[in-house]
């Protein structure tokens, strides 16, 4: 463990040295955020998951960091080039950029122009001119630089004149204030805070690139443009719509450079001062343009991933309809509507095709098929995809003889006919098509949000902004996280998980959730946690993992379908006793567990955190940390956005959340936005503050563009 490490993440994060120190070990022991967070508490001092999380990331920042430091060492060794002064300011970098900027004059390079004039001879005259620039005004002498630059003259090194001598010295310095690091600290420093970018349409792209008319003619500071504008600008320019730049005042940043290069003003320092406004120009700002820009990239990045993930949150974590018998539709106009039927299980029983939309006798005939199935299977609830035809056949639904409790809810298939197409899919179903699939898929996300979401990319559930545009490889690691800490935060059923819930199970993984579900069809249903420790190749390590997050229901064992980890079944054991009781009798018995008194168990190992968990699981044993679900209804005969008018407040439900607004579905197969200036009455920093994917919210129609299928909405009261 890198002491140092724990240190300084101690306190850029403002966490105790023993708690980051702790967290670190476990994470070196191969432990996960919700392992940790869940199930050591007295270790790391109850750090959550975002804590945990947090120490996680900045660990291997600076593994990178040491990565890259130990390789910069390694070449310096290589080319007899690292002096003792070197070597300690490259062990006292604290960043990459840092530490990339103490490299910079030691990176072998390809031939520049101060390389040809080095080749030149030039190099004397360059210190030379650098030397009397920065000698104060007191003790400057004003030489003539030509006069000196005579004597570097040669025909064999073609330096033909004086000026040209004059020329490659400037060169030199102009290399030399590039890779200075004070220099670029002060330009990049100039960059954050007094940089603009600036976007322009390219010439003829006027017309191609309308979605991007907002930044034909654009500009604001580097300091103060958020996220999602610097990802629509740069997705501008990748499809050659816009032209993008980035930098500071130019005079400004000349000026910065001559400040530090030029202390005099004699012609020496004249020199120096056209070398400094060369090296801005032609290497510096460049230079840090590009670094700038990447930096801009990461922080879109993290903002937008971050989106994304709190999005897709919501949506995981959306209150579930349960184990109902379920009807869903997966609705078409005149391809008709699959139909599929689902037992309380979700296994699909049923499957048919219903023309409601074609006219004729198809509506009739479609309206009697519905109430014979709904009869037939004693449906309770009925799930109607939201995309094209979805609000016309809700409309035909509710129109037909009905059981009075009938639940009828449509659900957004976004990602549907992702999963429906998938290999998960095809193992699933591999005797039904693509359709019956995607009725499917409609009709669990209403029984279970979570168990079916996790079996699609989440890229392609639809809550993200501009997924397509940040860094993959973040983007991953961002949603996986989020996944994984949904699904353990729920619990998974052992006996009834598919292999891709289980996957994000701590402690598992695609190879051992697969060795799950295939002991399972072998040896038939768990009867207890102990059981997975017959799982091939799930060893002690997983098993202290995973265990606490699995749920035996109707098992021996009731602490099976709670979530206390096995490793706590002997205190609880300890605690019925006590009690005078069987644990049987105390799980779920509120009046039996009042009789105990915590803080007689507490010892080295185990304190009250653990204590206090271990309680509200035996008075509320596996309890479900996801809402009550609630029914919604879009307002009736609002459909299309022709239904639409100015003034009009309708029901609607949040489905994605940005920097800059929420949008949201009122029934017309075109999500309205309501701009962040909408959101409340009071003044809103930031979206997530006032809404979340999946609220339900009444919304005010503000305006209706027809021609560009746009709706705006408010939230406001007024």
């Amino acid at each position: 463990m890198n002491t140092a490490h724990i240190s300084r993440i101690s306190q850029e994060l403002n966490i105790d040295t023993h708690q980051v120190a702790a967290t670190a070990n476990l994470l070196s022991e191969g432990a996960t955020v919700p392992f940790i967070s869940r199930y050591r508490k007295e270790a790391t001092g109850s750090l959550d998951e975002v804590a945990v999380t947090d120490i996680r990331d900045r660990l291997e920042q600076l593994e990178v960091l040491d990565k890259r430091r130990e390789a910069i060492v390694k070449s310096l060794v290589e080319r007899e080039l690292l002096t003792p002064e070197l070597k300690s300011k490259i062990e006292g970098a604290d960043n990459i950029t840092a530490l990339e900027d103490i490299y910079l004059p030691f990176r072998p390079k390809r031939r520049t122009k101060a390389t040809m004039a080095r080749e030149a001879g030039l190099e004397p005259l360059a210190l030379w001119l650098q030397e009397a620039a920065q000698k104060s005004a007191k003790e400057a002498v004003d030489e003539d630089p030509l006069q000196r630059a005579q004597t570097f003259i040669s025909e064999e090194k073609e330096v033909a004149t004086a000026e040209e001598a004059l020329t490659g010295a400037r060169h030199i310095l102009a290399e030399i204030i590039n890779e200075d690091t004070r220099a670029r600290s002060a330009v990049r420093d100039l960059f954050i805070t007094a940089g603009m970018i600036r976007t322009k349409v390219v010439s003829g792209k006027e017309d191609e690139g309308a979605k991007f008319r907002d930044y034909f003619e654009w500009e604001e500071p580097v300091g103060r443009a958020p996220g999602h504008r610097v990802l629509a600008m740069r997705r501008g320019e990748k499809e050659k719509i816009l032209s993008m730049r980035v930098s500071p005042p130019e005079e400004a940043a000349v000026h910065l450079l001559e400040g530090m290069f030029a202390h005099n003003r004699t012609r020496c320092a004249d020199q120096m001062r056209l070398a400094a406004a060369d090296s801005f120009r032609r290497l510096l700002g460049m230079a840090l343009e590009t670094e700038i820009r990447l930096e801009m990239k990461k922080n879109a990045d993290a903002e937008a991933i971050g989106v994304f993930a709190a999005n897709l949150r919501e949506l995981l974590l959306a209150a579930p309809l349960s184990r109902r018998r379920t009807m869903a539709l997966d609705p078409g106009f005149r391809t008709g509507c699959k139909l599929v039927v689902l037992n309380e299980q979700g296994d699909l029983v049923h499957n048919d095709t219903i023309y409601p939309h074609t006219g004729g006798r198809g509506a009739e005939e479609a309206g009697a098929k519905v109430e014979h199935i709904l009869k037939k299977f004693k449906v309770e609830a009925v799930a109607i995809g939201n995309g094209t035809a979805g609000r016309e056949t809700e409309s035909f639904v509710r129109a037909l003889t009905l059981p009075s409790d009938l639940i009828i809810v449509m659900v957004n298939e976004s990602g549907a006919s992702i999963y429906s197409a998938s290999e998960v899919a095809r193992n699933e179903f591999p005797d039904h098509d693509l359709t019956v699939r995607g009725a499917v898929s409609i009709g669990r996300r209403l029984m279970d949000p979570l168990a079916e979401l996790v079996k699609i990319d989440a890229k392609s559930i639809g809550v993200g902004q501009y997924q397509h545009d940040v860094d993959q490889r973040a983007l991953k690691r961002g949603l996986d996280d989020t996944v994984m800490s949904c699904v353990n935060a729920v619990g998974v059923d052992l006996n009834t998980a598919s292999k891709e819930l289980l996957t994000y199970v701590s402690g598992l993984g695609p190879q051992l959730a697969g060795n799950i579900v295939d002991y399972r069809k072998e040896n038939g249903a768990f009867g207890s946690r102990a059981q997975l420790k017959k799982v091939p190749r799930l060893g002690p390590k997983a098993y202290e993992q995973a265990a606490g997050f699995l749920r035996v229901n109707g098992g021996k064992n009731p602490l099976d379908a709670s979530a206390v980890h096995p490793e706590s079944y002997g205190l609880v054991k300890t605690m019925a006793a006590d009690a005078g009781c069987a644990v049987a009798e105390l799980v779920g018995s509120e009046t039996a567990a009042s009789r105990i008194r915590l803080q007689q168990y507490v010892t080295d190992e185990v304190g009250l955190p653990t204590l206090q968990d271990i309680m509200e699981e035996l008075v509320k044993p596996g309890r479900d940390p996801r809402q009550q679900f609630e029914v919604f209804s879009f307002a009736d005969g609002v459909e299309k956005m022709e239904d639409l008018s100015e003034g009009m407040h309708l029901p609607g439900i949040v489905t994605n959340v940005t920097n800059f607004g929420a949008f949201i579905d009122v029934g017309v197969h075109q999500d309205g936005l309501a701009h962040i200036s909408q959101l409340a009455d009071r003044f809103v920093r930031d979206p997530n503050e006032v809404v979340k994917v999946g609220q339900k919210v009444m919304a005010r129609v503000m305006e209706i563009d027809m021609k560009r299928k746009r709706i705006s909405l408010s939230l406001k009261s007024g």
